[in-house]
């Protein structure tokens, strides 16, 4: 291998190299002596980037190498690896001298079963579905106005930052209770599962959230943890998961109650937003007051044909005394025609008998005459007096006759009549209405 400085002679200063000329040479010497192979392993951290590059890491139990696969390249394999794959890559070892970082350029990929992480993902999640823990029946549905949200994760998460931005923004009114758990490491299930049981003991939450941001399968892991993946089942309170990004599918996601792509879709699912809920108020607050005014209309309505149906007493009372003086005219043009009547039957009867005696039928003439006159004239006493007791009972309930028995109408300064003297106070003035005319007045005391 040729480099491109000289050597130092003896009692010279050493050669300095820059730190480009120091990766260049690593990078001639690795791939001057590596010639392209095929390296088995299992996908982690697999990221395919805007531009169609995948970048990932292949690893096994001993040790990892990160590995880039360019987008013509990538094109050709068929198919795209996920998380625990375990794939077989041919590539050529070398040093991205930007970085220093020493990197497998993979140029084809083939599959080579799936990754021992990945097959015990698989065998948890058959023994979880053959207890009836991923049935959808199962699961229940979130409070629609929560009053408190506990928050399981990490106080040094990313993803807790995000989730408390996202309820303080979207409901700023309910209180958040921090349940605090390692999220990633040795340690981390067994957190999970005290904060989950420290949840359920105190019950001072309507759902909980099981955040953490984006990883590895292995970071994400405590998250495929049986033990944990049944808390959650039994858990009092409905629990949301949400977890990594959109595509990071964990154990915990199919046993929750409700599966967030990631945490802030988590904290929005859990909590309604409060413009929407003040907006829904306002448009019920419309409707209430559209049909108050319209029941109030209504009532006005029928207050107004009630009141046309009403006659006041006077014109009451005015109408009987119609009817009576037109029932006496009757009763003397009925006395009048019966008189007459007889009157002409009896010159009908003298026509045809025979001249009597002349004193006799005068006589017997003279006594019928008086008894008609008689009889007329106590039929019209009777009807007068009957006409006066009419009258009279008229007069007992005239308006007029009360207000000259010294009563006194009163009405306040808008026309309404004073029943009570709750409806006036001191110092207002009022209009009564005496038998002989109106008097204005002041309340002095009540």
């Amino acid at each position: 291998m040729a480099l491109d400085f000289e050597p130092s002679e003896p009692g010279r200063r050493p050669a300095v190299l820059s730190v480009a000329q120091l990766n260049r040479m690593v990078a001639e010497l690795i791939e001057s002596r590596c010639p392209p192979l095929w390296v088995s392993g299992e996908i982690s951290n697999f990221t395919r980037a805007a531009s169609g590059h995948w970048y990932f890491t292949l690893k096994d139990a001993a040790a990892q190498v990160r590995c880039v696969m360019f987008r013509g390249r990538a094109q050709a394999v068929g198919f795209v690896p996920r998380e625990g794959d375990r794939v077989e890559a041919r590539g050529l070892p070398g040093l991205y001298q930007a970085r220093g970082d020493f990197q497998l350029g993979v140029e084809q990929m083939r599959r080579a079963g799936a990754g021992d992480l990945y097959q015990q993902f698989l065998r948890i999640k058959e023994r979880l579905a053959a207890d009836g823990l991923l049935e959808a029946d199962r699961k229940r549905s979130l409070p629609p106005l929560p009053r408190r949200i506990g928050v399981i994760s990490s106080p040094q998460a990313a993803g807790l930052r995000d989730v408390l931005a996202i309820l303080g923004a979207r409901a700023p009114q309910i209180e958040v209770v921090l349940y605090p758990t390692p999220v990633q490491g040795p340690q981390a299930a067994a957190g999970i599962l005290a904060a989950l049981a420290a949840a359920a003991r105190r019950g001072e939450c309507d759902v909980l959230l099981l955040v953490r941001g984006g990883g590895s399968i292995e970071d994400l892991w405590c998250f495929n943890d049986e033990a944990v993946a049944r808390a959650i089942a039994a858990s009092p309170i409905p629990v949301v998961s949400g977890i990594g990004h959109e595509t990071d599918f964990t154990i915990a996601d199919f046993v929750a109650d409700v599966r967030a792509p990631t945490p802030t879709a988590a904290a929005a699912l859990a909590v309604p937003d409060r413009a929407e809920l003040l907006g829904r108020v306002a448009q019920s607050a419309r409707g209430l007051a559209r049909r108050h005014d319209r029941v109030q209309r209504e009532l006005e309505q029928r207050l107004d044909f009630a009141a046309r149906q009403l006659r006041s007493p006077a014109a009451y009372w005015q109408g009987r005394a119609s009817q009576l003086q037109a029932l006496s005219a009757r009763l003397q043009r009925a006395g009048a025609v019966r008189v007459e009547r007889a009157a002409e039957r009896l010159r009908f009867a003298g026509s045809r008998l025979r001249q009597p005696p002349v004193d006799p039928a005068l006589a017997a003439l003279g006594q019928l005459a008086h008894r008609l006159v008689r009889a007329a004239n106590a039929g019209q006493s009777q009807l007068a007096g009957r006409l006066e007791a009419g009258a009279h009972q008229l007069e007992l309930v005239s308006p007029q006759a009360v207000l000259a028995r010294g009563y006194a109408i009163l009405e306040r300064g808008d026309g309404q009549v004073v029943r009570s003297s709750a409806q006036v106070a001191a110092g207002e003035q009022l209009k009564a209405s005496l038998a002989d005319g109106t008097i204005t007045v002041q309340v002095t005391d009540t």
